[in-house]
Formats: C-alpha cells, structure tokens, sequence
C-alpha cells in the first residue's frame, strides 16, 4: 500500500531523504475525490521528477458561508488506492488541526488577480487557496508543483504567490482533462442529476464556440457566450467573459493571447471551464 504522511515531519522526512538522494520531487496538492484529471497532474509530476507526492486536504479556509465544505466529496480509500496504482510515492493527508494549529492567523492575500471573476462571486476564496498552498510548497519543499488549467484564475494566482515570496518551486500547468462530450472533469461532477449532466455540456459548446467569435474579432463572443448557457438550460451565469491570459484584465480585440472563461449554476452545483485564445 502507499506511504501515507499524516503530520509535516514524517513529510518532510521522506522529501529530504529523496533529496539527499539527489532525486527531484514533485507535489500535486489536491482537495481528494480524484479522477482522470488528477491522475493526469500525477502523471506530469512523474514525467518531471524521480518522486511524487500527492497531498489531499479539504481546505476549509477557501470555502465561503453556505458552500460545500461539508457535502465536499470525500473517498480516502478509493483516493489511496487510485494514486499506488498509478505510481505515486507518498500521499500527504494531514488533519486540519495540523494545518491550522490553534491561534493560526496569518494569511496570504491574492491581490487584484484575486479580486475578479471567481474572486467577485467567492470572496476570500483565493486568500484562502494562496495560504494554503503556500503552506504546502513550504512544508513539502518539491522541486516541481503541477495544477490543472480548468482552474485557471487559481494558476495564475499561484505563479504570482510564487514568484513574489521567491518560492524555489516550478509551477507546472497541465491541460484540462474532459470527458468525451467535452465536460470539464471536477469532484464536484458528482453533485449533478442525469438531467443537469445531459446539459452541463452545453458550457464547453459555449466556450469553444466564444473562442471562435473572439478569434473572428465579434466584440459580443461572451455575450453570446451568456445567452448560450441560458437557451441550454443553465439556472445561473456568474460570468462570461474574455480576459486577458496574464492579468485577467477584460479584453476585446484579440491582439495578444486571452482566455475565455465561466461560471454557472445547475441547479446547486456551479461549474467553472475556460478556454485558450490565440491571435488569430
């Protein structure tokens, strides 16, 4: 069966043996409930470094009031039997009473990139995330940490954490792992009936036809995007929009590379996707 760290000594243990070993190591920091997606930052970890590890944590600090911390999908069993076979050296599941010892304050805040889009409608999430994670690349201490690109907004946010606190790490994205209709991969999947599963392709549809509209210069892509999500059965749209794929600055003349991106709500569950723009 895999190693399993519950405290941040015996992860930090294990990291510096590999590294006096002179082996590179990579973290692929998840919330659990894993799927393809998951495994597909697993697999990019391996490919880059001679050892894994995966960390699974409910971060209680980026969910906000009335969200699904505590529906959150939960399988550490199935989460431990999916990483050994899939060559994963060590999982790192430590309790929230190790993350966030009693008296813990501090935090780290995730500036104007934090500030938008997901920011709008969760705030706090991203200070949430920020702190986290750099906790986690402080106590695992890899060498290379891989996140998916579906959660866009989160990537950049953590290059920027990164690259400002000098953190020796590379961050390594990984492109969005979808079913075969398209649907982004997410945990929270799970939550959809077979109704809203029948119309949760119609976000991808929107996006990859937004991409084709922005590309061909059509100011309204988003727009069009929004109403898309409406005629497809969609109960709520956050946002639609097309920003810029550094600074998540809006954008309207397709000059530079951008990104697409959404949120919206079936019934109870909201789903996020985005998509790359070239120049054309």
């Amino acid at each position: 069966m895999i190693a399993v760290a519950r405290n941040i000594a015996e992860l930090r243990r294990a990291v510096s043996d590999w590294h006096k070993a002179g082996q590179k190591v990579a973290l692929i920091p998840t919330m659990g409930a894993l799927h393809a997606g998951h495994l597909a930052l697993l697999e990019r970890g391996k490919s880059l470094c001679d050892r894994t590890v995966t960390s699974i944590f409910v971060n209680p600090k980026q969910f906000g009031p009335g969200e699904d911390l505590s529906r959150y999908p939960r399988d550490e069993a199935g989460d431990q039997q999916k990483l050994s076979e899939a060559g994963c050296d060590m999982v790192y599941s430590p309790a929230a009473a190790e993350m966030y010892p009693e008296g813990f304050v501090t935090s780290i805040e995730s500036g104007p990139l934090g500030e938008v889009l997901e920011g709008r409608f969760r705030p706090g999430h991203f200070s949430g995330v920020a702190t986290v994670v750099t906790k986690l690349l402080v106590q695992a201490a890899p060498d290379v940490a891989c996140f998916g690109e579906k959660d866009y907004q989160q990537l950049l946010i953590i290059r920027r954490v990164v690259r400002d606190l000098d953190l020796p790490v590379q961050i390594e994205a990984v492109e969005t792992v979808r079913e075969a209709d398209g649907l982004a991969l997410s945990s929270r999947n799970a939550y959809l009936t077979t109704e809203q599963r029948r119309r949760a392709v119609g976000l991808h549809y929107a996006l990859t036809e937004v991409v084709r509209r922005a590309r061909k210069g059509d100011p309204a892509a988003a727009a069009w995007g929004t109403h898309s999500l409406i005629g497809a059965g969609f109960d709520k749209i956050d946002y639609f929009d097309v920003r810029d794929a550094e600074t998540l600055e809006p954008i309207e003349h397709i000059n530079r590379k951008a990104r697409a991106l959404a949120a919206a709500w079936l019934g109870q569950t909201r789903l996020i996707d985005n998509l790359p723009i070239d120049p054309p």
